[in-house]
């Protein structure tokens, strides 16, 4: 009978290693930068059309190139800032999502300057011109982005009013902001599409998309994660964030957003006592929104700032 107290040792023993292998693969494969194609990958030729007519317009703008810490190799962070053709005092900040970078986030930098916005476009830490090797997933960043507000203020004057607005990973960027002590010119937030939490986002991509289990595959990660950039994946929550915010925001979610589900919405929603307001968007799948309903998108927004005021 010894062979089988050894295989009851040996088999689960096996089985945890290599899911320990899987789950290291699988956090390279999440976590590691990855530079995006200049182009999106697909082929709804509409989508892609649109999408080089948003570029084109960028191209067009004046612009210019903003840097956080920049004598630091290890931690320079770009921006492109793009001044309003009428001078104001109001800007936005623009949190694009996983694999973007500024650049991708052109069509919401066109709705906002026709809303009378300077704007302010990132690159998060592991994209585009900023360094880094691996993703954060916004818990990194949201402290950068505090920094940006910091330096739209020195730059427009005490005077000036800011609206943060984020895209996917951005939209959770910009919740878990809502979290932070933020410059008080900060005056709203509007998300669209963000997650609720890390964990919970992972966890449900790993079974979805490879098969794999919650445990041990999630907290494996969660290990690598703190050794790599010093932070759990428990510690990304949105919701957690949230049940500090006080200024008003705005959610917006597609109803048949399978990538990010809709229910995170909701949750999201929920988690603030702030003024707050959700649509949830018909047909839109993930970050779909504004190109279902380009008009629609920029009316439901300008509503929503002119309530309070912006």
């Amino acid at each position: 009978m010894k062979w089988k107290k050894a295989a009851s040792i040996l088999i689960p023993t096996i089985s945890i290693l290599g899911l320990s292998q899987i789950s290291t693969k699988f956090y390279r494969y999440g976590f590691a930068r990855v530079d995006p194609p200049l182009a999106p990958d697909t082929d709804d030729p509409d989508y892609l059309a649109a999408f080089n007519e948003f570029s084109r317009w960028l191209g067009q703008q004046e612009k210019e190139h903003w840097w956080l810490y920049e004598d630091d190799p290890r931690n320079r962070i770009h921006a492109l800032y793009l001044p309003n053709p009428q001078p104001t005092k109001k800007a936005v900040v623009i949190a694009h999502g996983y694999h973007g970078n500024a650049q991708t986030m052109a069509a919401y930098a066109k709705m906002f300057h026709e809303l009378g916005y300077n704007v302010l476009m990132p690159d998060n830490r592991g994209h585009g011109e900023s360094s880094g090797d691996w993703i954060n997933f916004g818990w990194l960043d949201r402290l950068d982005y505090r920094d940006w507000c910091l330096d739209l203020v020195e730059h427009l004057g005490e005077d000036c009013e800011v609206v943060l607005f984020g895209v996917s990973m951005g939209g959770a960027i910009v919740m878990m902001m809502s979290g932070e002590i933020l410059p008080e010119q900060v005056k709203a937030i509007i998300e669209d599409c963000g997650y609720s939490s890390l964990h919970e986002q992972l966890a449900y991509r790993a079974k979805v998309e490879f098969h794999m289990p919650r445990f041990p595959t999630i907290p494996i990660a969660s290990l690598i994660n703190r050794v790599v950039l010093g932070f759990g994946l428990n510690d990304v929550d949105s919701v957690k964030a949230l049940q500090a915010n006080k200024r008003p925001i705005f959610f917006i979610h597609g109803e048949k957003d399978h990538y990010v589900p809709t229910s995170m919405c909701f949750k999201n929603f929920e988690a603030t006592s702030a003024p707050k307001e959700m649509w949830i968007v018909p047909n839109a799948k993930h970050a779909e929104a504004f190109a279902i309903d380009p008009e629609e998108y920029q009316s439901r927004v300008s509503t929503f700032l002119k309530r309070f005021g912006l």
